[in-house]
């Protein structure tokens, strides 16, 4: 792992899916603003509040442009003083050195000072939902794993919860994506639901091992590395449950590839007990695989 914490690498950069590239969609998608707004990254938002703030200066400082003489202890016609001005205008900052002297002038403040007052309580209500949004801290293992559990090949992957809180109710689904060509020669995108060993968890606070296993009704069955990347498939994870220090409904999305997916190996051991006996959960070893000899003769080859 070159010395780096693995689960410090994973938390960084968050897995983000490739959307796919649709046409003849409805245009009225971009006029969705609250929603893109809502899912904008922080950066991208805040760039976009101070762009806005200085575009709605700029074009208010064009109208006290329009009279010259409006502002006291301006420079006529000097930009960046009604600049300033409409600045202190919609920021309610009474400096009391520039002031409005014309009816013009005032008019133009009174609309200024209104606009003000309902872009604060619009953004003030914007900057509440992002925060209060609720979402979840879950991490999922980098890789999935198929090794024998019971004398039965098995598929694992980890989920975890990076809060020092409990999930309550917690639920996972797992479905197997995959292509399909019909008889008639007609390509489809398949989903099917894999059956869990254990698909709830009342109190979801530490790690979760999610496993399937692959016996004769198993879509993975005598599957291969090769096999899956021939159908284009993929397993998508979704697990939901009800945060107790939000009280909301989170999700938590992930998906593996089939290149993802390790044959002959299982994940080390996270779970050990201290010295004074309480558990010990090591999640820097989270996605840390190792080979399981067990399965060594009995596993599909997996291409080098």
């Amino acid at each position: 792992m070159h010395g780096r914490n693995p689960l410090t690498q994973h938390q960084r950069q968050p897995p983000r899916r490739r959307l796919a590239v649709v046409r003849g969609q409805d245009r009225s998608r971009w006029t969705d603003f609250y929603h893109m707004i809502l899912t904008a990254p922080w950066i991208v938002f805040i760039a976009g509040l101070l762009a806005f703030f200085f575009f709605v200066n700029v074009v208010f400082a064009l109208f006290y442009m329009a009279d010259p003489n409006g502002i006291e202890h301006a420079r006529p016609g000097n930009f960046w003083d009604a600049f300033l001005f409409s600045v202190q205008t919609i920021g309610s900052i009474n400096y009391s050195v520039m002031v409005p002297k014309s009816i013009y002038a005032n008019l133009i403040v009174v609309f200024e000072a209104f606009f003000g007052i309902l872009n604060l309580a619009l953004i003030t209500g914007i900057v509440f939902s992002r925060f209060s949004r609720p979402y979840a801290r879950v991490i999922f293992s980098n890789v999935a794993v198929i090794t024998p559990y019971d004398g039965i090949p098995t598929l694992m992957f980890r989920a975890a919860n990076q809060r020092a809180n409990q999930i309550l109710g917690a639920n996972i689904v797992v479905t197997f994506a995959y292509q399909q060509t019909s008889s008639e020669g007609i390509a489809m995108r398949r989903f099917q639901e894999l059956p869990l060993v254990r698909a709830r968890s009342s109190l979801f606070a530490l790690s979760w091992t999610v496993m399937h296993r692959i016996d004769e009704t198993s879509p993975l069955h005598g599957a291969t590395q090769e096999s899956l990347e021939a159908r284009q498939a993929e397993l998508i994870a979704l697990l939901s449950g009800t945060d107790e220090t939000l009280a909301d409904v989170i999700w938590a999305r992930h998906s593996y590839k089939p290149h993802q997916i390790h044959w002959g190996r299982r994940f080390a051991d996270i779970i050990s007990t201290t010295s004074r006996g309480r558990r010990l959960v090591d999640l820097t070893r989270f996605h840390q695989t190792e080979p399981d000899q067990a399965s060594a003769s009995t596993s599909p080859p997996r291409p080098e």
